[in-house]
């Protein structure tokens, strides 16, 4: 019951800032230009096959299950210190056996796959790791989905107390496309190495940079961009910018509020600096 209390009154706090034309709460066939607030892998198995041209995501990570000295709750001192996640996402604890997470983000990928069209693609983000002394590359999730390429994230910064290897600085975005994909003309000179700074003004724990998506999405000539782990909106706000459309699904009802607020917010003034030659529609 209290659960159930919590939701409608998160429901009516995002009504407070959005028309009920712009959120959902269950899946509709409408649901373009939509913000879906429910469980990912659900509302994707409810969707209609090749309805979407273009996925750009970025799941939790799991960081909080480690073999090593990992996030814990509450940490005041050490590494991990401050680190906005520590005590997890909202609504998501970002913490279940290995083995159960690589399976549910190998479902994701299955559904995501499903979703996009015969000339779509995947740009699937995510983030390898050392456990138990060694690299975790995340073959457990990608298993016999057609990668086509590994684009390197180099991220700035970091931080490393482990003397058994050198500091993390980078992430990966992997390429999963349909077999007609192809990238918007001249994008392919970008290389596959792209050096983008974290997104740091951001109430999400583990928020997009907008230079990143903006890259992804100028590179394609997609007209739908699905993020069905929305976080704070990056995808959408991106998408509006380069004159696409967006579907976004997120389970927390803050994120949600936050990625609805951010998305009136770029309706006045866009957060994103574009290149001319991106407006492809």
């Amino acid at each position: 019951m209290e659960e159930t209390q919590n939701l409608e009154m998160a429901k009516a706090d995002i009504q407070s800032i959005v028309s009920n034309s712009e959120v959902i709460y269950e899946y509709s066939d409408n649901f373009v230009n939509k913000v879906i607030c429910g469980d990912s892998l659900s509302v994707m198995k409810k969707m209609p096959d090749k309805s979407i041209d273009l996925v750009v995501t970025s799941p939790p990570y799991n960081l909080k299950n480690s073999t090593g000295n990992g996030m814990k709750a509450n940490t005041t001192s050490g590494k991990w210190a401050g680190n906005a996640l520590q005590n997890g996402y909202s609504h998501y604890n970002d913490n279940i056996p290995n083995d159960e997470y690589a399976q549910w983000q190998y479902n994701c990928l299955k559904e995501m796959y499903r979703l996009i069209k015969d000339d779509g693609a995947i740009f699937y983000n995510h983030k390898w790791r050392v456990q138990d002394g060694l690299i975790q590359d995340r073959k457990d999730i990608i298993r016999d989905l057609p990668v086509r390429q590994i684009i390197i994230w180099k991220r700035k910064g970091g931080i490393n107390f482990n003397p058994g290897y050198f500091l993390p600085t980078y992430e990966v975005i992997y390429l999963i496309p349909k077999p007609n994909f192809k990238l918007a003309p001249k994008a392919n000179a970008y290389g596959d190495v792209w050096e983008f700074m974290q997104e740091m003004k951001n109430e999400h724990p583990a928020p997009f940079p907008v230079a990143l998506i903006e890259r992804i999405i100028s590179s394609t000539t997609s007209k739908i961009v699905m993020d069905p782990f929305f976080g704070s909106g990056t995808t959408a706000i991106v998408a509006m910018a380069l004159n696409r459309q967006y579907v976004g699904i997120e389970l927390s009802p803050d994120y949600c509020k936050m990625a609805l607020a951010r998305i009136e917010r770029n309706k006045i003034k866009s957060e994103v600096v574009t290149n001319k030659t991106a407006l492809l529609f």
